[in-house]
């Protein structure tokens, strides 16, 4: 998990719009690897789509050569299939198979900006509690969003994640891991937990 600065840097409205521009070609991306993901594709398979959206749109990877201390990053996307909870390394010899779910993250470079976002696939016919489980998560995706307006305060969102999942009744937290900002560098203030105490923490302008 890298740290982050506590800085948080304040975007205009044309830096937000720029920054829109890249995130709607990572929302392409993941467009056409969920389509992709099919029983049989490989990982790399997923990972040559993804490239290929990069170049038709000319812009560049925020994944590719990214280092955090452990060498330079091999591909455009992180792959993370079933058991992989995160940052999964994609690989021709890796599979998609009947019944994965498979976690796909993909960011993008567009005049300089990034955007930066994952979508988990279900592959096939998956198991009743395998899509449980992927919509909790997506509940509690939305449930923190819902949280997101001026005068709140970040630990408005982490919380309000939190409570869906725990509502849900069966599923865990990963400690550590959560959200990010995204402006210039892939990732920025402020690290957004997916748990914690409501009404703490930065308040939303």
């Amino acid at each position: 998990m890298r740290i982050l600065p506590e800085r948080i840097e304040l975007k205009t409205r044309d830096q937000i719009a720029a920054m829109r521009r890249a995130g709607l070609v990572v929302a392409e991306g993941l467009r056409a690897m969920t389509a992709a993901a099919v029983p049989g594709a490989s990982t790399a398979d997923l990972d040559g789509v993804a490239r290929e959206v990069l170049s038709r749109a000319g812009a560049r990877s925020s994944f590719l050569h990214y280092d955090i201390g452990n060498g330079p990053y091999p591909a455009v996307i992180c792959a993370s299939r079933n058991d992989t909870v995160v940052h999964g390394i994609p690989s021709a010899r890796e599979r998609l198979a009947d019944g994965d779910i498979v976690s796909l993250d993909f960011g993008a470079i567009v005049d300089g900006w990034h955007g930066d976002a994952a979508v988990t696939v279900c592959v096939g016919e998956v198991a009743p509690q395998a899509r449980a489980m992927s919509q909790a998560c997506e509940h509690a995706l939305w449930a923190g969003l819902a949280q997101v307006r001026a005068g709140a305060r970040l630990g408005d969102v982490s919380h309000g994640v939190e409570r869906s999942v725990r509502a849900a009744g069966r599923y865990g937290i990963v400690a550590g891991y959560g959200g990010h900002g995204i402006g210039t560098e892939m990732h920025m203030a402020p690290h957004v937990l997916n748990y914690g105490p409501a009404g703490k923490g930065p308040k939303l302008l």
